[in-house]
């Protein structure tokens, strides 16, 4: 388990140095001088040079580099030429919307689709099986933009019982909580009619392992031989799920938090590309890259845990 766990280390290590060179030179390569983007085309060009000099574009691209990593793992990330502010509390007022916000997504789609997929496979071929299955393919097809838009005009219209956007803050946590129900449930029904989908494949496809024969010739139902043998093999491949949906909840909620004006990760991204504010787009992007590879992480660690073939050493 212990070179296992080095392993992935190392692998964890490699990535996120790649990483941050693509993301590093993907911003650099972008056309045009960032700072005669800032201060507009009418800008005087000693004020461009001084901008430049502030904003340290005329280091070498090494240094500047190296400078940025520096910056990043210890916190001080720079300031924000937009927004007159340091981007590590930019970034963190966003993800205390952001992070919630895919939690409580992550957790409402696992308590639906886990028993909606155990309820199909055992039932495979049978009526529930048709309607559930048919319910997560609605659920994959319907954009989670025109969900949210039903939501508000159902919950915070016509019911009034949730708000219909925007976010208070956590200095009322109930009011904060309230405020991020519709988009959890929004971003959650996607999430969930996938996970369903790929839990019944999974959990069909251990029915017919010789494991699975054995345990019902020994005399378990076929509820016990799914809850006791099948579950725990079929989850590997929801595990992986899991990690890339909490992933894609945290950077890809950019459509809903805009239909909710919610103050988030993803929308301060795309306000910083669209002002070509360089270093929050680089810190913020990155800090992404970091949590989606360490979610990668911990699910390998997760199905080490669940599988102990994997523990051991090629």
């Amino acid at each position: 388990m212990g070179r296992y766990i080095l392993t992935r280390i190392l692998t964890l290590v490699a990535s996120l140095l790649a990483a941050s060179v693509v993301i590093f030179a993907a911003v650099e390569v972008v056309p045009g001088d960032p700072a005669a983007f800032m201060l507009g085309m009418n800008a005087a060009p000693d004020t461009v040079a001084a901008l430049r000099d502030q904003l340290g574009l005329n280091e070498p691209l090494v240094w500047r580099y190296l400078h940025w990593i520096q910056g990043f793992l210890t916190g001080d990330m720079g300031l924000s030429y937009t927004y007159k502010a340091p981007v590590a509390g930019l970034i963190a007022d966003r993800l205390a919307v952001s992070l919630p916000l895919a939690g409580i997504a992550l957790v409402l789609s696992a308590a639906v689709a886990l028993p909606l997929g155990l309820i199909a496979a055992a039932r495979r071929g049978r009526g529930t099986d048709t309607v559930v299955m048919g319910i997560a393919q609605v659920g994959i097809a319907v954009p989670n933009f025109w969900f949210a838009m039903l939501l508000v005009l159902l919950f915070a219209l016509r019911l009034r019982i949730l708000p219909a956007g925007g976010f208070p803050g956590w200095t009322d946590p109930v009011a904060a909580l309230r405020a991020l129900i519709l988009p959890a449930v929004a971003l959650a029904l996607p999430q969930a009619a996938i996970l369903a989908r790929v839990l019944r494949s999974a959990l069909i496809e251990t029915f017919d392992q010789d494991y699975i024969r054995t345990a019902r010739a020994k005399g378990l139902s076929r509820r016990q031989a799914i809850t006791r043998h099948a579950l725990r093999n079929a989850l590997i491949p929801v595990l992986t799920i899991l990690g890339m949906q909490f992933a894609f909840l945290l950077a890809g909620a950019i459509i809903i938090e805009n239909v909710f004006y919610l103050p988030g990760l993803g929308r301060l991204i795309f306000q910083a590309i669209t002002q070509r504010d360089l270093i929050v787009v680089e810190s913020a992007v990155m800090l992404l890259v970091v949590a989606v590879i360490v979610v990668s992480f911990l699910t390998d660690l997760a199905y080490a845990a669940v599988d102990p073939r994997l523990r051991r050493p090629a």
